[in-house]
């Protein structure tokens, strides 16, 4: 195996560059070094000026999400060696404004993800020394799949209709909205979906799928979207068969 690796990566300065451009890095080839290794070698070692965004290194925090060879990608868990021999090439993540260089604006997505209310939401609460709301395993395992996004946003990246249309609400924030939904000490199916019936909300989704290809979590984005289609056409038929006080 060589010895080095070529990266490729995406150039953004709007105090100097018009438009973005490429430089290309050779950083050292080891069996255990992710693209983010590679990219802190570059920072560390051979350009300051590069930046990008990382925090936690575990898949965890979301934050190094980038394009790697033209795929959304946890930089920290995409490995040089799947690359080899090079180059490989490093661009921010699509459907997003580039900040700088690999740094994107996700104001857009902080600003839709309180509008789907991803907290509980209770008719009453009980008081305090009634205690915890307790679950069983089973109640636990009904939203566990959508409560393990992490925000990274790759799925946004990867999604042809909020790309081609920036007002749909998207993946992460309709599976988020599902995981509440299915919690059995939640109450607020009811206004998520008020929000969500919109066509910028699930009905924008026209089922391509790649939002779920590329979640590195395993959430199944899609599988929330569907789901909320269904809830909202059966919540069509009630308003539509029964009288009001019959709907919930």
């Amino acid at each position: 195996m060589s010895q080095s690796i070529r990266l490729r990566v995406a150039r953004y300065r709007p105090d100097k560059d018009t438009e973005p451009g490429w430089q290309e890095y050779d950083v050292p080839l080891r069996e255990e070094w992710t693209v983010l290794d590679g990219l802190n070698h570059v920072k560390n070692e051979v350009d300051t000026t590069l930046s990008f965004r990382w925090s936690c290194r575990m898949g965890i925090c979301g934050s190094c999400g980038m394009n790697v060879g033209g795929e959304p990608r946890l930089t920290c868990a995409t490995f040089l060696s799947d690359y080899a021999p090079g180059p490989v090439d490093v661009a921010p993540l699509s459907n997003f404004p580039v900040v700088r260089d690999l740094v994107v604006d996700i104001t857009d997505f902080m600003e839709k993800l309180p509008r789907v209310k991803p907290w509980l939401i209770r008719d009453e609460e009980q008081p305090v020394d009634e205690g915890e709301y307790l679950q069983s395993p089973e109640e636990l395992d009904a939203y566990k799949q959508f409560s393990m996004c992490i925000n990274c946003m790759l799925c946004y990246a990867a999604c042809p209709v909020y790309g081609l249309e920036p007002e749909f609400i998207g993946p992460a924030a309709i599976a988020l909205a599902e995981r509440y939904d299915l919690d059995s000490r939640d109450h607020g199916t009811r206004q998520r979906l008020d929000v969500l019936i919109e066509q910028e909300g699930v009905y924008g989704c026209t089922f391509v799928g790649e939002c779920t290809r590329v979640c590195p979590k395993h959430v199944d984005p899609a599988a929330a979207i569907q789901r909320y289609k269904l809830k909202a056409a059966q919540e069509s038929v009630k308003m539509f068969l029964l009288p009001r006080a019959l709907r919930r």
